[in-house]
């Protein structure tokens, strides 16, 4: 934990005359309460997950941590084909009401104050279950097979296992896969080869009307 010096702290002054006053100790932010980390997550797993799971998505993981006197709780959601900024917004609100929901019945998940974020997974994300495989179809990726490190491009997934460069491999023979990141060379890009031809008929238009805005 990072210990912070006291704020407004000041050099000490000289006085004249009369008892020095010894300062008044400042007040300390209190620290979040201690919870068994293990037992609550496994509290939240099992409000929220119904949510998730009516609301479309999956939930990929539940991660809790300390910040000064309260609580963060991270949840990471995903879905076929992505999850944007307005779903994590409204997968967000029916976990907080889920949350809520469930301290009103007496139900204690929480201890404290926390604060909630939603997201989801970035493409450091190991790629363990099928599904995470199969949304990651077409990408370069790193895994290791019956001890021996391979990379290739991912062709296919299914619930059985994965193609990789044209090789077919159960998932009982995969370790975690890691995605790639691919920085595609400027002389293998592709160019329109009408480029050229647009930018003459654009210096073409400007002797015209012009487009309304």
């Amino acid at each position: 934990m990072t210990q912070r010096g006291r704020a407004g702290a000041r050099p000490g002054s000289r006085h004249t005359g009369g008892r020095g006053r010894e300062a008044a100790p400042e007040p300390r932010t209190p620290a979040a309460p201690r919870i068994d980390l293990v037992a609550t997550k496994a509290r939240v797993r099992a409000v929220i997950e119904p949510v998730v799971a009516a609301a479309g998505y999956d939930l990929e993981d539940v991660s809790l941590s300390r910040a000064g006197r309260r609580h963060v709780v991270r949840v990471l959601v995903d879905a076929d084909g992505g999850v944007n900024l307005d779903d994590v917004a409204v997968v967000s609100r029916e976990i907080s009401a889920a949350l809520d929901a469930a301290e009103e019945r007496g139900e204690e998940i929480i201890a404290g104050e926390y604060q909630l974020e939603v997201g989801s997974p970035g493409v450091d994300r190991p790629l363990m279950l099928p599904r995470h495989w199969r949304r990651n179809v077409g990408r370069l990726v790193a895994v290791t097979v019956a001890g021996r490190g391979l990379t290739g491009r991912l062709t296919a997934a299914d619930d059985d296992g994965i193609v990789l460069d044209g090789s077919s491999l159960a998932y009982s023979e995969l370790g975690p896969g890691k995605v790639q990141i691919e920085f595609k060379r400027l002389d293998e890009a592709e160019f329109d080869e009408d480029e050229d031809e647009d930018e003459d008929d654009l210096d073409d238009d400007e002797d015209g009307e012009g487009e309304e805005r």
